[in-house]
């Protein structure tokens, strides 16, 4: 597949964040208010959660069928994330980069450098919650994991803020209305 971008292309914007931080939140305020970003939705072998739509929230599959994808080279980036695999559609995004639309990745940080190094002028944006107190409280909040999993999902955290000073932005997620501003600010950039 020929993975060339023209210079006239949409821009692409990564988001990435420890499990907690808020981007997903983040990510559909933005994209409410400003339609004219296109986001791309994932593959992935999770479960979906309740109140998720496949097709919408996720392209839900199963392990055998991402894999297949995976070995044909269907995903520009993928990854496994808490027992879990996540890809993002290569013909689908490059085709919309080549419209000239502006589409947005949530993507964790390993996607992300995969992208950055395929796609250089990809706007990069991390989330991070204010502590990690604050993540596992947020994390509680949720109801939807059990105590081992949180303790995973913390631990991972601890090592995706190690991956912090790799992103072009940085938003501390204290206030959902002021971080809503300064991702809306970074895209803007």
């Amino acid at each position: 597949m020929n993975n060339a971008i023209p210079a006239t292309a949409g821009t692409l914007f990564i988001v990435a964040a420890p499990s907690g931080a808020g981007k997903t939140t983040l990510v559909r305020k933005l994209m409410e208010r400003d339609p004219g970003i296109r986001h791309s939705v994932s593959y992935t072998t999770r479960p979906p959660r309740p109140a998720e739509q496949g097709g919408h929230d996720y392209h839900f599959i199963d392990i055998q069928t991402f894999l297949a994808m995976r070995e044909r080279g269907d995903f520009l980036e993928w990854a496994e994330v808490h027992g879990n695999f996540y890809g993002t559609s290569k013909s689908w995004l490059l085709d919309e980069m080549r419209a000239g639309r502006d589409t947005l990745l949530e993507i964790d940080w390993q996607g992300a450098q995969q992208v950055r190094t395929l796609l250089p002028r990809t706007v990069s944006i991390f989330i991070v919650p204010p502590s990690i107190e604050e993540l596992e409280r947020r994390l509680r909040a949720r109801g939807q994991d059990s105590e081992d999993v949180i303790q995973r999902r913390v631990a991972a955290a601890l090592g995706e803020l190690r991956h912090v000073d790799e992103f072009d932005f940085v938003i501390i997620n204290n206030n959902l209305q002021e971080a809503l501003e300064d991702l809306a600010a970074a895209v803007r950039a």
